[in-house]
């Protein structure tokens, strides 16, 4: 009998198990294997020896192309997270047509990101795109959103905020519910301010959403790849070359598989990195 349940057992988790190696565990090994080889797919595989993790130290496109995705993130993370959570504040209140604005709001986070990049694509066009038909009513100049190296980063950030806030400002408004309403009354008792809640009872509570969305920011900003791909291809001046996307070249462009690889496998030890000490800043301080 107790044979028969330990069979049930392992049937009833043999799906999550299978995908687990499939999708994970194979992938991961079969690329540790490869960053140790040169293939390009068609030739049989040649051993390289430690060759790619040298190769890597002295590329110069991939320190661009992360020093690009830092810069991605400097401003994604902090605009997305005070939209967000501003917009979740005043969801959270008694306004009309609350239903309608949160699914407003999280509607672009459905829809296919490569549409979300066209339709921006357009929208940031140089002659005829809609931002800058409007600046020149206005009487400002014309701004190369997607064709100065200054611009070209930035603005993609802004398009990758807009389609991302709305699962974001979800997952505030229930950290948002969370917080218990008597301390709010307790505290308006003791004379404090709307901001003084805010910052003394509404941040410490939902500190654990806080860093859930730091660290989903953080992946999601390290895999940026539709948005550089469809509207710039990495440029202008490869000021656009996001990780993935130099990944991605080097794989499939000009079929180097085992750097591929490699720059892989050490993309994912920095987000591992960067994960855990935005984890170990943000937990380790005070209420």
């Amino acid at each position: 009998m107790r044979f028969h349940k330990s069979i049930t057992s392992y049937l009833l988790i043999s799906p999550y198990l299978v995908h687990i190696v499939v999708f994970v565990l194979f992938p991961v090994g079969f690329s540790l294997f490869l960053s140790f080889h040169d293939w390009n797919i068609i030739s049989p595989m040649k051993y390289a020896g430690l060759s790619n993790y040298q190769k890597l130290l002295q590329d110069q496109y991939f320190l661009k192309s992360l020093r690009n995705t830092l810069i991605f993130l400097s401003i994604h993370i902090p605009l997305q997270i005070i939209i967000a959570l501003g917009l979740a504040v005043i969801l959270n209140q008694q306004i009309w047509f609350r239903a309608f604005f949160r699914g407003a709001f999280f509607m672009p986070v459905v829809v296919s990101g490569v549409v979300v990049t066209i339709m921006w694509q357009q929208l940031y066009g140089y002659e005829m795109g809609s931002i800058n038909l409007f600046l020149q009513t206005l009487g400002f100049e014309k701004v190369g959103w997607l064709t100065d190296p200054q611009w070209a980063m930035p603005s993609i950030a802004i398009m990758a905020t807009w389609k991302n806030v709305g699962l974001y400002i979800i997952l505030f408004l229930v950290g948002l519910q969370s917080v218990p309403k008597s301390l709010y009354e307790a505290s308006a008792l003791e004379g404090a301010t709307k901001w003084q809640q805010f910052w003394h009872i509404t941040l410490p509570v939902i500190n654990p959403t806080v860093i859930m969305v730091m660290i989903l920011s953080t992946i999601g900003g390290f895999s940026l790849f539709i948005e550089p791909y469809v509207m710039t291809g990495g440029g202008p001046l490869n000021s656009t070359l996001s990780t993935v996307l130099y990944i991605y070249k080097q794989g499939f462009f000009y079929y180097h598989m085992g750097y591929a690889a490699t720059l892989g496998l050490i993309l994912a030890l920095i987000i591992l990195l960067v994960v855990f000490i935005q984890r170990t800043v943000i937990e380790s301080k005070p209420a």
